[in-house]
């Protein structure tokens, strides 16, 4: 059906429009209500829980219809957007009353996933990124930024696996591009993040996009920014001047983690709830500000490998650590310091209202003290955090005297403005006061002449001001003092010339000041304007200073001590602990272990029980680097160790069940990571490696990686085991040692001691595990007795190789017979040939055809045979 053929013209004008923005849903403002119609409508009203309702209902075209109030638009659009739908807001343009015809209307703002500008609808410790992606040949072009707080960097990466694990941790919900990525790599990121795709046709140059790019050199980077810039301002339709200037970076200027081995580690995510509690995130987390809540992300996200860096943040920590009265005054003060970031954001966007110019005055008056209270612990570490902490007193000075603290968050309704800050508002206002007391004393004078005691003076927008005197008392009034204006069925309603004069001169009063105030309140926002680079400053500063001293609460908090570094690639961490699983247990209950690995030691083997606590062992060292290279203290008696610059993991067992992968193949792709792309410098952190197939296919594969490490990758590894039999490599290669998780077993039970000793561990305790876990004893016994049958047959089958082993080398010598005739020597079971005819009546032998007492004088006799 042509939907354009009959229709009025508003509903022309809807689908001009709406064939403009054929992805999104279009709420369309109709007086006091924003509309959707036809597929729009009947989508929106199942997602929204919504009355579908028709216009032209009689009509044989009748057309699907919903709306929602406008004043409480935001929430229906925070819902779809967060759904991960895109919404485009169609507003009028003009003033009904002076258009003739249909009233104009556009699309005021696109709102997508990546595009969100009102922080409602995104946590205030988390940022909201939006992608841009360009390719050439085999390398791509990145830029993100986040348009609530202005922030936008770009960098260039050279496969897809790069681009993928980028857009992975920067957790983006929306991708931009010009030309179609590949399938493969749209695919991959659909499956992993569930992001949507959207098409920027045309890039222009332009002077704002020019002095965003001013530090940018790298061509494919410019690309990037041009198409990110380019699809914000065709959404937003607005002046973005909060952007920063776009920043350049190299993913090899941090300590490099690929997304899985993110989410191993559990930095920011639970594996097993997908919440921050139980992450590292949720142990090092005591900031006071949102600012600093996002920028401890980005830290742990980004941990530094630049030693200079990391020892100023070390020094900063140290002394508030020392500064124990002044850190907790500083804490008081971070706590009074609202979002300046998307305060300023909101500036720069024109959707601040009057109350977030309050918050703005109120943080901006807590630097000073910040000031202060940094300059008293001074010793050199923080005076470039307070060079760049500028105290606006001009502009604190100008809120401070114009926006009333109890503004409310309309900006059009006024109450703005404080008395005495404009003459003329002072007039409007006290006119509007002294007609209201004037309209109380009239009331009063009234019910005196009359003597009518109910008589009132209300007010409604329809009537405006009149005298309402009620049917009973219609008999006491004197004719002719009032003109009617009203009838009700229980009263009448009045007006007089004096009433009638008042009323203009409030109405024209209270007009006049809303549009004033609004004016100066405009007036303001745009002084706050020329401050934004400055205040970008201030709130970045306060956030670094936000994520410092809650790194030495945590220090101080949790008996960490500073790490040392090293440059010979020695690792020694002494008594380490495992952060977060001792804040769960407990200090006192945690057992701490060392990490011995000198310049000579690349791989340490670790063996021991299951449930012993090899993996946590191995996280806690990866956890302490990155503590480490953030400039965290770390929980340790005593830490050295070299600056990595790459961390790889294969920790647990998961199945990819999106790309139909096995835990066996997930294994082998993350375990390929890191024998590809890891250096001398990286660290290696593989559990139980070939543990998801075949116990000879996963014998030899471990043991494979293990020398290909050892021969090839040369990178500090820790490497659990249940396989035994890779102990002995440390006789055969120089840079590994055994290490084990010390055991022992009281009464047939085993206890773990959860200490890392030197050496191999002789059993692996699997059987008490299971016992542990509470399993039925007569599986146990039966378990216990294979496992014995097991051990046995691996005796025989251990002194098979030995004796292959001896005639291998036999060959070598030329004395192969020899070699042979001792090894069936070794290997005979009946040594003569009495033995033979033994088992030859043995076989000949009907024993389901003897009494038990025959089968026992039969067993006798040849007994007595063998002796």
């Amino acid at each position: 059906m042509d939907k354009k053929r009959q229709q009025t013209p508003m509903m022309k004008q809807y689908l001009a429009i709406k064939e403009q923005y054929p992805d999104a849903f279009l709420f369309y403002r109709v007086g006091d209500f924003y509309e959707l119609f036809y597929e729009d409508a009947e989508k929106a009203a199942k997602l929204l829980e919504l009355t579908l309702t028709a216009r032209n209902k009689n009509s044989d075209e009748n057309v699907p219809m919903c709306g929602v109030p406008h004043h409480a638009v935001q929430n229906y659009i925070d819902i779809l957007v967060e759904k991960g739908y895109k919404v485009a807001v169609c507003d009028q343009v003009e003033d009904p009353k002076q258009s003739s015809g249909t009233v104009r209307r556009e699309v005021t703002q696109l709102v997508t996933p990546g595009t969100v500008m009102d922080s409602h609808t995104v946590d205030a410790k988390d940022n909201n990124y939006l992608v841009a992606i360009v390719q050439q040949n085999d390398q791509f072009g990145l830029a993100y930024v986040d348009s609530m707080t202005g922030e936008l960097k770009v960098t260039h990466l050279l496969n897809e696996d790069s681009v993928l694990n980028e857009c992975s941790n920067l957790q983006t919900k929306e991708i931009v591009y010009q030309t179609a990525l590949s399938p493969e790599l749209t695919e991959k990121l659909t499956q992993r993040l569930n992001v949507i795709f959207s098409q920027q046709a045309e890039v222009e140059d332009n002077a704002e996009v020019n002095f965003l790019l001013q530090n940018i050199e790298n061509t494919l980077e410019k690309e990037a920014v041009r198409l990110l810039i380019a699809y914000l301002m065709r959404t937003q339709k607005r002046h973005l001047s909060h952007l920063q200037q776009a920043e350049s970076y190299e993913v090899s200027q941090y300590l490099k983690l690929d997304y899985f081995s993110k989410f191993n580690l559990e930095l920011m995510q639970s594996i097993r709830t997908g919440k921050r509690q139980g992450t590292l995130l949720w142990l090092l987390d005591e900031t006071k500000t949102a600012m600093g809540g996002r920028l401890l992300k980005q830290w742990i996200d980004r941990p530094l490998i630049n030693e200079t860096q990391i020892v100023q943040r070390q020094d900063c920590i140290a002394s508030l650590i020392s500064a124990f009265f002044e850190r907790n005054e500083l804490q008081e003060d971070l706590k009074k310091v609202y979002d300046l970031e998307r305060l300023v954001g909101r500036v720069s966007f024109g959707t601040v209202n009057a109350k977030e110019l309050v918050q703005l005055k109120t943080s901006l008056q807590q630097i000073p003290q910040l000031v202060h209270l940094l300059a008293g612990i001074d010793t050199g570490e923080w005076a470039p955090f307070i060079q760049r902490l500028d105290t606006f007193d001009e502009l604190t000075d100008l809120i401070e005297r114009a926006i009333r603290t109890d503004a409310p968050t309309s900006v059009t309704e006024g109450n703005i403005i404080k008395e005495g800050y404009n003459e003329t508002l002072d007039h409007y206002v006290d006119v509007m006061k002294n007609g209201k007391q004037w309209l109380a004393d009239l009331e009063a004078k009234e019910r005196a002449e009359t003597g009518i005691r109910n008589l009132k003076i209300g007010y409604n927008r329809v009537f405006g001001y009149y005298i309402e005197i009620s049917k009973g008392a219609l008999s006491q009034l004197p004719e002719g003092r009032y003109e009617r204006k009203q009838t009700l069925s229980n009263a009448e309603r009045f007006i007089t010339p004096e009433l009638k004069e008042m009323e203009n001169e409030i109405q024209e009063a209270e007009e006049k000041s809303r549009d004033l105030e609004y004016q100066l309140f405009v007036e303001v926002r745009d002084y706050v304007k020329q401050f934004i680079t400055d205040l970008q400053l201030v709130a970045k500063t306060v956030a670094e200073i936000d994520v410092l001293q809650g790194f030495a609460e945590v220090s101080e908090r949790y008996r960490y001590v500073r790490p040392t570094f090293s440059h010979q690639h020695e690792l020694q961490i002494k008594n380490g602990r495992h952060p977060v699983v001792e804040k769960v247990v407990g200090v006192d209950t945690y057992v701490p272990n060392d990490v011995a690995m000198d310049e000579q030691t690349e791989i340490l083997l670790i063996t021991g029980p299951n449930m012993s606590g090899k993996s946590t062992y191995m996280r806690q060292l990866a956890l302490m680097v990155i503590m480490a290279q953030m400039g965290c203290f770390v929980p340790a008696d005593e830490a050295i160790m070299p600056i990595f610059d790459q961390i790889f993991t294969r920790i647990g067992a998961s199945d990819d069940l999106i790309s139909g992968q096995s835990t066996f193949m997930v294994e082998m792709m993350e375990a390929n990571q890191a024998l590809r792309h890891a250096t001398p410098n990286s660290l290696i952190i593989f559990d139980e490696i070939g543990r998801g197939t075949a116990t000879y296919d996963g014998i030899a594969l471990a043991q494979s990686i293990v020398e290909y490490i050892h021969n090839e990758v040369h990178a500090k590894t820790l490497f659990s085991t249940h396989y035994h039999e890779l102990t002995q490599l440390e006789n055969e290669l120089a840079h590994l040692k055994n290490w084990h998780v010390n055991a022992v077993e009281e009464d047939g039970t085993v206890i773990f001691l959860h200490k890392m000793m030197p050496g191999p561990a002789d059993k692996s305790y699997g059987v008490h595990v299971a016992k542990l876990a509470g399993l039925p004893e007569p599986l146990l016994q039966r378990a216990q007795t294979l496992l014995a049958g097991f051990e046995q047959n691996e005796v025989y089958h251990g002194r098979a190789t030995a004796v292959e082993e001896n005639i291998e080398e036999a060959r070598y010598s030329g004395d192969v017979a020899e070699a042979t005739s001792d090894t069936v020597e070794q290997m005979s079971l009946f040594d003569t040939a009495e033995d033979s005819a033994v088992i030859t009546k043995i076989k000949q032998l009907n024993l389901l055809g003897m009494t038990p007492l025959e089968a026992l004088n039969t067993l006798y006799q040849l007994q007595q045979e063998l002796l």
